[in-house]
């Protein structure tokens, strides 16, 4: 029961990403042949938020809930990344959805996705039982 209010927000936001139609796979392959802004428009939003909050973050010195302070610091890119998002983004392009919102295409009627959802699952118990062995 303590956890209701998180279930009320992902729901929330699951409604806006239904609505925006960022979870819609024409819009997704939209954004793949190069032929809509939409979907470029959302992600280059939501990086400049991402921005200004780090920034905000660092200049006001916020603490955690935890009254941990918060220091983001950049990460190394490697050839690593370089995969993983390859991965990720033909992963992406083959079903048209992003693992992030699964659970709202699940919630919209979209059973197919079911699919998509169960392996997701399975790669996340897959990388989870052998990431100690993966050069991180």
């Amino acid at each position: 029961m303590k956890n209701i209010k998180f279930l009320i927000l992902g729901t929330l936001f699951g409604i806006v990403l239904v609505k925006a139609e960022v979870i819609s796979w024409f819009r997704i392959q939209e954004m793949f042949r190069f032929e809509s802004f939409h979907m470029y428009g959302i992600i280059g939003s939501a990086i400049l938020v991402g921005i200004i909050s780090i920034q905000l973050i660092k200049y006001f010195k916020i603490k955690s809930i935890k009254g941990e302070e918060l220091n983001p610091q950049p990460k190394k890119f490697t050839k690593n990344n370089f995969y993983g998002g390859l991965f990720f983004g033909l992963g992406w392009s083959l079903i048209g959805a992003c693992p992030g919102p699964l659970y709202a295409l699940l919630g919209a009627g979209n059973y197919t996705i079911i699919v998509a959802l169960l392996f997701a699952i399975l790669g996340v118990w897959f990388y989870g039982s052998i990431k100690n062995k993966l050069p991180h």
